[in-house]
């Protein structure tokens, strides 16, 4: 097995190393990156005893493509939170630029930021007919971290946006997801890719996640309910946050060529590969999924050039029929699972603000249910 699926760059251990078994072929690095273009950086903030919070970007044609847009689809399982860019995504099916993703409580930062670096990368953007409409993210990670601080700044963002980059990608609490949990360990971001074969191409479809999300008694892995067997020593179950809150956020990207529809349709698949780690969705949890296609590089004209009649008369795209899609969907559904687990088990136990902890997921414990549960008659 590939080392990169085995740990991070860090040497952070991946779910792959415990011995777990995932259906599907990943990637060389088993992340988002994997696929072409995709470039991804970490903006991370550990300070004092408050801050424990950061900015995941994201450059889906990497930073030099920013301006290109992609076809694009967005699906709500729980609209309890925040994805700007929405709405312009369901009306022209496309997104342009970088993917921020942060605290609940740094959104609009996070937006700002994004406008600041497109305007400075791309001076055409600072045109008075070129129109930003980013899309920035969220999760809540005020049980750890003082989210009402101000601690993430525009130059913050601006710093993880220039510092994204292909390869192999940390996991873990980095990023946005540095303050984050998941069923109630400590989680935040992870990610996983799965190659698809398709008319003699391969394409690969890459997930990358930030989880905030579930109760310990629902977490399954590999169909083994193993978060009954791992309640002690959970000090967020008597926190003032109700339980399975906090949310998730999943950015899905193939290179595969694919009509706005078909993205969402992908999107969709992310409930899927959820539900196969236990969680029902929480009312309490804003669960928002984007998919992109990087595939047509080049074929949909930014709608700030058509606006001043610079851009062509007829856009043309090239994309896989609907009767080939279901090895893309089982392919979100494998990553997404994977993802969840990653976000957990490259993590070790963080204390922050007012002392408040989250306990790493015991490796060890978790080796021992699932062996026990294959020797079962």
């Amino acid at each position: 097995m590939a080392e990169p699926h085995r740990q991070t760059p860090s040497g952070k251990p991946r779910a792959r190393s415990l011995g777990i078994a995932f259906d599907g072929e990943p990637g060389a690095w088993n992340a988002i990156t994997d696929v072409r273009g995709v470039e991804v950086g970490y903006a991370t903030l550990i300070e004092g005893s408050d801050v424990r919070t950061g900015v995941t970007a994201i450059h889906p044609r990497g930073p030099g493509g920013a301006l290109d847009p992609c076809a694009a689809g967005f699906h709500s399982q729980n609209g309890n939170g925040e994805m700007t860019g929405v709405s312009w995504i369901r009306e022209s099916g496309t997104q342009a630029g970088p993917i921020a993703i942060t605290n609940t409580s740094s959104v609009g930062v996070a937006h700002t930021g994004i406008v600041r670096w497109t305007t400075r990368r791309h001076p055409n953007a600072d045109e008075w007919w070129w129109w930003l409409l980013p899309v920035a993210a969220e999760t809540w990670d005020g049980y750890l971290n003082d989210m009402n601080g101000g601690s993430i700044t525009p130059d913050v963002v601006v710093s993880a946006l220039d510092g994204t980059a292909s390869g192999p990608i940390e996991e873990g609490s980095v990023g946005g997801g540095t303050g984050m949990n998941c069923y109630q360990f400590k989680a935040g971001t992870g990610t996983a890719s799965r190659l698809v074969e398709h008319a003699g191409a391969s394409y690969t479809v890459g997930v990358l996640l930030q989880t905030n999300f579930g109760a310990r008694p629902e977490l399954v892995v590999s169909g083994v309910p193993v978060g009954r067997s791992l309640t002690d020593d959970n000090p967020l179950e008597d926190s003032y946050a109700p339980t399975g809150a906090g949310s998730v956020i999943a950015i899905v990207v193939t290179d595969a060529p694919l009509l706005p529809n078909a993205c969402e349709a992908m999107a969709r698949r992310v409930t899927l590969g959820l539900a196969r780690t236990g969680t029902p969705g929480s009312h309490f949890s804003g669960d928002l999924f984007l998919a992109l296609s990087t595939g047509n590089p080049g074929g949909i004209t930014p709608s700030a050039l058509s606006s001043v009649g610079r851009g062509r008369d007829y856009d043309e795209l090239r994309f896989l029929p609907w009767g080939s899609m279901d090895p893309f969907y089982e392919a979100v559904v494998r990553a997404t699972e994977e993802a969840v687990l990653d976000s957990m088990i490259a993590n070790e136990e963080m204390v922050g603000r007012q002392g408040h902890r989250s306990p790493a997921l015991p490796r060890d414990r978790l080796v021992e249910l699932l062996d026990a549960a294959r020797v079962r008659p």
